[in-house]
């Protein structure tokens, strides 16, 4: 006996093709879907990693000042300096000595050691680094050069330390001390900003010891 096969008729290709289109096309959503979402999760992430690679760098950069030779128990390791900025003027910035320089500072000839560095906030620019060395021969009358951190720093404050009242006080500006001079904080504290994306970081600012740091 003969078994007749029977193929498949117009409606039922048909219909089998919609329905792999309407498969296709809710895939295809799908992945564009995440696709946009892994865009807009990316953004943030790469601003996170920014955030937290320049803070690692900045404290890197602080705690090189605090080691022997350039930090000793009578020598202060970070400080609160009068320095020249871009475009003229003087400006009270916090200040340290890099005794080798750092890996951002581009000499237009043979770099030298002794680099006094010192951070300024520029709205709408970011923060900079103003440096340079004491061995240069135009030290006291030329300003330093400035190479420009972050872009996306966008605050910068300052973190007092009270020791009688074991608290912790945020100054927007510098302190200035009685006697007109001004007092070095303990920490800074960084704004970032990026888009509606915002972040904050704390920089601890070490103090010089007469041996190496336990960190």
């Amino acid at each position: 006996m003969r078994c007749g096969r029977r193929g498949f008729t117009l409606w039922e290709i048909l219909l089998a093709l919609a329905l792999t289109g309407l498969v296709l096309v809710s895939l295809n959503t799908f992945i564009f879907s995440l696709g946009e979402l892994w865009g807009r999760g990316g953004e943030a992430r790469l601003f996170d990693r920014h955030v937290q690679a320049f803070s690692r760098f900045l404290e890197e950069e602080v705690r090189t000042a605090a080691l022997p030779p350039a930090g000793t128990a009578e020598q202060p390791a970070v400080v609160v300096r009068e320095m020249q900025v871009p475009g003229g003027g003087r400006e009270q910035v916090v200040s340290f000595l890099l005794p080798a320089g750092s890996r951002v500072m581009v000499w237009p000839e043979r770099p030298l050691p002794d680099v006094v560095s010192g951070l300024l906030l520029r709205e709408g620019e970011g923060l900079w680094l103003l440096w340079h060395s004491v061995w240069e021969e135009r030290f006291l009358s030329d300003p330093p050069r400035a190479t420009l951190l972050s872009p996306w720093v966008t605050g910068l404050a300052y973190d007092y330390y009270d020791t009688e009242t074991e608290r912790w006080k945020t100054e927007p500006h510098l302190r200035r001390l009685t006697a007109g001079d001004y007092e070095t904080p303990r920490r800074l504290r960084l704004s970032f900003a990026y888009g509606k994306l915002t972040r904050e970081s704390i920089i601890l600012l070490p103090a010089a010891t007469a041996a190496l740091p336990a960190f």
